[in-house]
Parts: C-alpha cells; structure tokens; sequence
C-alpha cells in the first residue's frame, strides 16, 4: 500500500530524503560517540591496562631471539588520539549509516501506509534489531586483550554472516506480517512475525559456529560491562537516527508554505 496522501514523505524527493538521512546520521553519530566515550571508554582504558599488565608479567626471552618489545608495538595512535577521534569516527559512520538508510526509506515509503514518523522510528528499530542485535547475541564485541590476532579473518566473516542472517530474519518477518495483516485476530498478527523472526534466528544460530576467545583470568565484570556498553552506544545510533529523521519529517510536514 502506497503511504497516504497526507504524508509529508510520500511527496518528497528522494534528494530531500537523502540529505535528511544524512542530517540525522549525523547528529545519531555524534551522540552516539558522547555515550561510547562515557561509557565504552573507561572499559577500554582498563582492558588495555591489564593487558599491558599482562605482557610486563610474561619473561622477555623472546625479544633476544630477535622478538619486538611492547614499546615497539606500541600502536601509531595514542589513546589520546583515539578518544580524540572517536566523534570522528562515529560521525562519519553515522553518514554513511544515514545514507542507507535514507535510501531504505525511499522505497519502504511506498509499501506501507505508515506516517513518515512511524516509518522512521520502525525502520531504525527493525535496523538495529538485524544489524546489532542479532549478531551481538551469537557474537558479542570483545574489549582489548581478548581475541587471538590469526583468527580476526575468521571472525569478521562470521560477524558478516550474523548480519546477514538478522537481516534475513527480519525480512521474513516482515513478509509474514504482511501475510497475517488482515487477520482478525490481533494476537495472530503480533506472534506469527515474532515466530518467524525466532525460526530464523534461532535455525542461523545454530548453524554458526561459537566462538569463545575469552581467557579464563580475564575479569568477567570488565568483560560484559564493555560488551554492555557497545549494545547502548549501538542503540544510542539507531534510536537518534529513527528519532532525528522522524523530527526532521513533521517539522517539514508541519512547515506552513510562504505566502
């Protein structure tokens, strides 16, 4: 079903769309770079300690075999230089995120009867829900200190396939909740989605591989504190972005015309 024609979205360019998308990755981007540096950074700080801990404690008879010191693999960026360029980061990914997401929203526009606002605040949930949840929960971030370096090929393939698979999951979620739309019963329309979503996910789950690099010493109070705080910084993006879009759609809907 096209969008009515009382929706402010449905009549706008896909330009107009595009530097929305854009002004609202941007300010997604920037807040959520606030609560990774509240929240995510201390953890990393305190993970990068103990790992510097942890190598002053192990015998250096390595580096007399012609080994590097851990003054020499000292990273190029200073932490210093890190937290620095942590909005950064964030607010280029959320540009790049706003852009997908704004080209998203040109096409669902035309499927749903949904207000702009409506549409904004569900995309950026069912966004979040595929890209961010999913993968999380088969593979959670792990802070400095944790992870073996040979295997970073394996495991960016294996967080790629979680990803795929929420999105996956959604899809088909979504298509059989257009399926049971004019189903009487409200129940059936709520529980026949979020059975299918579940199907899917826990089916991808099971034919994933678990991978546990976590060392047996490593504090586990430090370990899901981070992993916590990069789900909030992840949900921070998602529900500025679904949020800003949405402000950015009633304010122009709202907008009386000049003269």
């Amino acid at each position: 079903m096209p969008l009515t024609t009382g929706s402010h979205i449905g009549t706008q360019s896909f330009t107009k769309l595009l530097i929305r998308g854009l002004l609202a990755g941007l300010i997604a981007g920037i807040l959520a770079g606030g609560v990774a540096f509240v929240l995510g950074e201390p953890h990393v700080d305190s993970a990068i300690a103990l790992e510097e801990a942890q190598s002053a404690a192990e015998p250096h008879d390595h580096e007399a075999a012609g080994g590097h010191s851990h003054d020499e693999e000292d990273a190029l960026v200073s932490r210093d230089g890190q937290k620095g360029g942590l909005f950064l980061a964030t607010a280029l990914a959320g540009l790049a995120l706003g852009a997908i997401y704004a080209v998203v929203m040109h096409y669902a526009r035309r499927l749903t009867a949904l207000s702009g606002a409506a549409l904004a605040l569900t995309l950026a949930g069912l966004g979040w829900l595929a890209i961010e949840a999913v993968p999380f929960f088969k593979y959670p971030a792990n802070p400095p200190a944790v992870g073996d370096p040979e295997t970073i090929n394996q495991r960016t393939w294996l967080w790629l396939a979680a990803v795929v698979l929420g999105l996956l999951a959604v899809a088909v979620a979504v298509f059989v909740a257009g399926r049971v739309a004019d189903q009487n019963f409200a129940s059936v329309r709520v529980i026949a989605p979020v059975a299918a979503f579940l199907v899917v996910v826990v089916i991808g789950y099971a034919a994933l591989p678990s991978i546990n690099e976590v060392g047996e010493d490593f504090p586990a109070t430090l370990l899901w504190e981070f992993r916590l705080s990069s789900l909030a910084t992840q949900a921070t993006l998602w529900l500025a972005l679904g949020a800003a879009f949405a402000f950015l759609t009633d304010r122009a809907a709202n907008r009386k015309p000049i003269g």
